[in-house]
Parts: C-alpha cells; sequence; structure tokens
C-alpha cells in the first residue's frame, strides 16, 4: 500500500485536444466519425481526450493548417479545460507543426506521430522495436531543420518515446548514420524471415494470413482457429509482430495461419517502409483472410483502407476471403443488407464455436480448389513411399485408403504445385 505523501513515478494522464480539418477535398467523410477514430489512437496512447474541434476551410492554412482565427479559439478553449496537448487529425509540415506550438503554447503532435508513438509503446521484440525506431527517425529528419528544441524533447508525454538518445533527435548526420544501421539491420531480418519462408516452401505446408483494420477481430479469431492464447484487446495495435501457429483443416491437412499487424486510414508511409519485412509475409501467403467490423459504421472505408495497404505491398494479387466478423453487434436488417451486398462473404462471431467451423470450411475449400484427384499405387515396404503416404494426409485431402499387404491404393485430391513430389507413384488414368 502506497505510504500518505509518496510520489508516483507515473507520468500524470495527458489532457488532450483533437483537432480535424475538413476541406473541400475531405468533406465526404464523417469528421466526427474521423476524429472518434484519432480518440481511439490517443487513448491508446494515454491520453484523456477533453475537447474536439473541426474547422471547415476550403484548404489548408499553409501557416497553421486551421487559420489564425481558428487556433486563436483552440487555444482559449484549451485553457479553459487545461489541455496540455493538441493532436491534429492530419499531418502537419515542419512549420505548420512549429506555428501551431508557439500559437499555442502547448505540444502538437500530428496523426501520423500520434500513430508513430503507439507503435513505439506496443513493440516488443527486438525486430519490432527497430521497425518503429526506423520509421521514427524517418519521420524526425525533414523536421529537423529549425526544429532543434522541438525534436529534443525526450521524456513523458506522446510523441516524445524517441528512440532514446537526445543527439540523434538533433544531428542530422547521426540520424543518417543510425537509419543506415537500421536498415541493414532490418535488411537481415528480411533475410531470415525469407529463409523461414523457403523452408516453408520446401515442406510444402499452405500459409494464410489474417489481414484487416486494426480492432476487427484477427486475434480473436487466430486464437479461436489455433487455439493459441494471443493478447486479443479492444486496443488498436496490440499484435504489432506477426504471430504464426499450426492449425488442422476439417480435411485433415495442416496449414500455417499468421496473425498480422492492422491496418489503418492514412497508415503512415514510413510505418508501412519500416515494416515492409512483416508485411511479405502477407504478400508470400496462399491465402489472406480479410476480418472485417461488420459492426463499423464506416466498414466500407476501412475495407478500402486494407485493400491501399495491400497493393503497397504488392499482395493485392493473393486469393482472399472477405470475412464480416461480430455480427452480432448488428441487426437482423442489417446483416441481411450486408450479405446482398458481399454474397461471396462469410458472417460470423469469432467468439462462437460455429464460426470457428465456418471458416476452417471455408479455408478447406479455397486451398482445395486449385487440385487434382489421383490414384496412387504405393508399395508399403518401401521408406519412400510410407513417407509419400504420410505427405499425403498431411497436405492432401485423402478419400479412400485400400490396403492388401504392403499394395497401398489411395485415392486422394492433391493440390497442384505438389503434384511433381507424388508424380511417380500415380497411376495412369
Amino acid at each position: 500500500m502506497k505510504s500518505r505523501g509518496a510520489v508516483s513515478n507515473q507520468p500524470p494522464v495527458e489532457r488532450a485536444a483533437l483537432v480535424g480539418l475538413v476541406t473541400r477535398r475531405s468533406r465526404s467523410i464523417d469528421p466526427e466519425r474521423q476524429l472518434d477514430e484519432l480518440a481511439g489512437l490517443a487513448e491508446a496512447a494515454g491520453a484523456e481526450v477533453v475537447l474536439r474541434v473541426v474547422q471547415e476551410r476550403a484548404g489548408a492554412d499553409p501557416a497553421t493548417l486551421i487559420g489564425k482565427g481558428k487556433v486563436e479559439q483552440l487555444t482559449k478553449a484549451c485553457d479553459e479545460l487545461d489541455a496540455n496537448l493538441v493532436i491534429v487529425d492530419n499531418e502537419l509540415t515542419p512549420g505548420q507543426a512549429r506555428n501551431l506550438e508557439t500559437a499555442c503554447g502547448r505540444r502538437v503532435v500530428d496523426r501520423t506521430e500520434l500513430i508513430l508513438d503507439i507503435f513505439a509503446r506496443r513493440a516488443q521484440t527486438h525486430e519490432g522495436q527497430l521497425q518503429v525506431e526506423l520509421a521514427q527517425l524517418d519521420y524526425m529528419l525533414p523536421r529537423l531543420a529549425g526544429s532543434s528544441e522541438a525534436l529534443s524533447r525526450l521524456g513523458g508525454g506522446i510523441g516524445t518515446r524517441g528512440p532514446g538518445e537526445t543527439k540523434l533527435e538533433t544531428d542530422r548526420r547521426r540520424i543518417r548514420h543510425r537509419i543506415s544501421v537500421l536498415k541493414t539491420e532490418i535488411r537481415g531480418v528480411g533475410q531470415r524471415r525469407g529463409y523461414l519462408r523457403a523452408r516453408r516452401k520446401r515442406t510444402d505446408v499452405p500459409t494464410v494470413a489474417l489481414v484487416g483494420y486494426t480492432n476487427a477481430g484477427k486475434t480473436t479469431l487466430f486464437n479461436a482457429l489455433t487455439g493459441a492464447q494471443a493478447v486479443a484487446s479492444d486496443a488498436l495495435f496490440v499484435t504489432l509482430d506477426p504471430l504464426v501457429r499450426k492449425m488442422k483443416l476439417s480435411d485433415a491437412r495442416q496449414i500455417l495461419l499468421s496473425d498480422t499487424v492492422g491496418f489503418i486510414d492514412r497508415l503512415p508511409h514510413q510505418l508501412v517502409a519500416a515494416f515492409r519485412a512483416t508485411l511479405e509475409e502477407v504478400t508470400a501467403a496462399d491465402l489472406l483472410i480479410h476480418v472485417i467490423d461488420a459492426a463499423a459504421e464506416d466498414r466500407e472505408r476501412r475495407m478500402e483502407a486494407v485493400q491501399t495497404v495491400l497493393t503497397e505491398v504488392g499482395a493485392e494479387r493473393v486469393p482472399t476471403i472477405e470475412v464480416f466478423n461480430k455480427i452480432d453487434l448488428i441487426g437482423r436488417e442489417e446483416l441481411a443488407r450486408l450479405k446482398a451486398v458481399h454474397p461471396a462473404g462469410l458472417f460470423i462471431a469469432a467468439t462462437e464455436e460455429t464460426s470457428r467451423t465456418l471458416v476452417t470450411d471455408a479455408i478447406t475449400a479455397k486451398l482445395s480448389m486449385d487440385s487434382e484427384r489421383v490414384h496412387f499405387a504405393l508399395d508399403g515396404s518401401l521408406e519412400r513411399d510410407r513417407r509419400l503416404l504420410a505427405d499425403l494426409y498431411r497436405h492432401a485431402r485423402v478419400l479412400s485408403h485400400v490396403a492388401d499387404d504392403n499394395r497401398i491404393a489411395v485415392e486422394a485430391d492433391v493440390p497442384t504445385r505438389l503434384m511433381p513430389r507424388f508424380r511417380h507413384a500415380r497411376v495412369p488414368a
């Protein structure tokens, strides 16, 4: 129990004012919904949202983004509500960030810096920490000119969890050197991942990757399908490092299922670049499971955001199953409308056992589409044929198995990509 007068080591909770800009280009997007997402990001970073401000302009003000008059209103409101942090939903230029900080007398972070901060909090593995540090430094570097004071603000608070050394944030040459070192290390990570992927390919185990907008329920579904106990939470960006587990399909075949980082609208390009080695797990998959939050009012926008990132990393051609999760949170009429719009989709609640069977059967069917029905004649006395029989049960769908002494007749649906391995034992049609 804490003694009276003891001082807590925990930094005080930051009181944040959220600022959004609506222009002619962005008028089709609901600004309040955008600020709802920004509020979720702010809370994930440990801030308490006390104020929301939306400014409508024909275009962004080059000096302060929202204009001098709105800045004055924002400053007064922050004074009244004791807000000590301003979070802007748009990406700020270095000049706009400096001008806003000077005018408001408070720290100002933009959407990109906020997301980077959350990733810095969530990164647990060495690989994840390398990738986040690289993204942060790439973001900082163009903001060094005239910003030495702002960029040396280490300590508590959102946007201040930098890579850790003050000199890295004030010395451009040393930052560039550190970026070079990080890129070399991350290339090594990519090479190791490439080696592991190649080794998995040699075993010919299909790989399936879960992708989707952050907080869509990917990890909950991953746990249901694999029996894993990965941390599932309503907080944003809980999963940064991909998790890979074995999973058995309904036809007894084994696959590898991976859970990946959640995507988000306007995901900072620095993060996409830094996490490219991790996202290659998606591009190399045989099948993607796009998990969609069916209860999200802006689900179509979220689906588009995921597709944008998949295209950016080169995974747009990987076969995909759309899985609409959380249908227990929507009404029957909305569910019927959703099924009419997306007839090929699966509609589940990841926490229900029946959903696990539905998704497993869909994966089985999708992976079986590219297969060929083949009869095999095997000799049970040969080690090679015994191993081939085990491989058939592991990778193919065995329809019949008849044994007479050492003579074994097998009928199976074999994935086309694996036919060269089994060709020598195939019985001609």
